[in-house]
């Protein structure tokens, strides 16, 4: 007697009483007999004015529906529930396509595959062949030729995805490749488990310009975030290792967060790998960091340095025969 139920039209069926009843709008009801009061408008007989005066009650912005009202969401006040949605659509797609474990990859949009690299080079040299005293036009050679002999890792990541793309359908395991969702390398990575017939995450952001995520992302998992903060948050809920290759801001940015969160025991360790030795000892001189005593020596063991994709892969699954936990459990 001290407790209260509210009960519905289904027999022994609880309900929440505020009304989550009607979350679905549509879900057939059975229809009353007599309707209730409101349900039709005012008729015109009772007062001429009524229906403009209904007109513009039913178009003014109070009358949205909240959850339907796009520039109430949109409100600095709003904040809040925006981060909770952007969180939690992705992470409740992600839960229903059985995505368990992921490898994230990051690396430079600016490095295409080899042939566009080359052609890009072509036009860089014709230009200037056209002008050859122009040092912006030179700068251009010089830096069209560097990303030309850096389109060898565009291979490199395609082959690691689908080495991934392979050897998890082989084990039935749920761990997939996870990129940013952009162009460059991290297209060869969703490319590469594309070409191995398995389900690739590519997490977009939204930003000032137009964008388009690369055409080798699963459909069903190319995500477009409002908010920085909530894709890194996603990029590391369930990554089992993160392989950056050669790139610039975005690229530097999560690796050194997820290397600070290793640092400080904030997440779990797992394998980092730097892809292209030579272009991260140029990069970051991380010896000296440590000689300097701003890290410490045990903080360069956070990340191993590989140059192939056989040697990416082995060294993530050699981490974790070691750490006494195989990446590879079959289901």
């Amino acid at each position: 007697m001290g407790e209260s139920t509210v009960i519905t039209g289904d027999e022994g069926q609880s309900e929440d009483p505020v009304g989550s009843s009607v979350d679905d709008p549509t879900q057939v009801r059975s229809p009353r007999r007599q309707p209730l009061p409101g349900s039709l408008p005012k008729p015109v007989e009772e007062d001429p004015t009524a229906p403009a005066r209904l007109e513009r009650l039913l178009a003014s912005a109070g009358y949205v529906q909240a959850d339907q009202d796009v520039a109430f969401l949109n409100q600095y006040e709003t904040r809040g529930l925006r981060l909770q949605l952007d969180y939690l659509k992705a992470e409740l797609l992600l839960e229903e396509h059985g995505i368990e474990h992921s490898i994230v990859v990051f690396g430079s949009t600016r490095i295409p595959e080899a042939k566009t690299a080359r052609m890009r080079l072509e036009q860089a040299r014709t230009a200037l062949a056209g002008d050859p005293t122009n040092a912006e036009l030179r700068r251009r050679v010089a830096i069209a030729e560097r990303v030309e002999a850096k389109s060898a890792y565009y291979d490199v990541a395609r082959e690691f995805a689908r080495l991934v793309g392979h050897a998890s359908a082989q084990n039935n395991a749920r761990i997939v490749v996870m990129t940013g969702g952009g162009p460059g390398l991290m297209e060869a990575a969703n490319r590469g488990a594309y070409d191995a017939g398995a389900k690739s995450v590519g997490l977009n952001i939204s930003l000032p310009h137009p964008q388009f995520p690369n055409p080798y992302v699963t459909p069903e998992l190319c995500f477009k975030f409002h908010y920085f903060a909530l894709r890194k948050l996603h990029f590391l809920l369930r990554a089992k290792a993160l392989v950056a290759f050669p790139g610039g801001y975005g690229t530097f940015d999560e690796l050194f967060e997820t290397l600070t969160l290793i640092q400080t025991r904030t997440i779990e360790p797992m394998p980092v790998v730097l892809v292209g030795e030579g272009y991260w000892r140029r990069a970051v001189d991380f010896d000296f960091l440590s000689d300097e005593g701003v890290i410490d020596a045990e903080d360069r063991e956070l990340f191993f340095f590989a140059d192939t994709a056989e040697q990416i892969w082995e060294g993530i699954l050699g981490w974790y025969r070691t750490s006494g936990t195989p990446l590879l459990t079959p289901t």
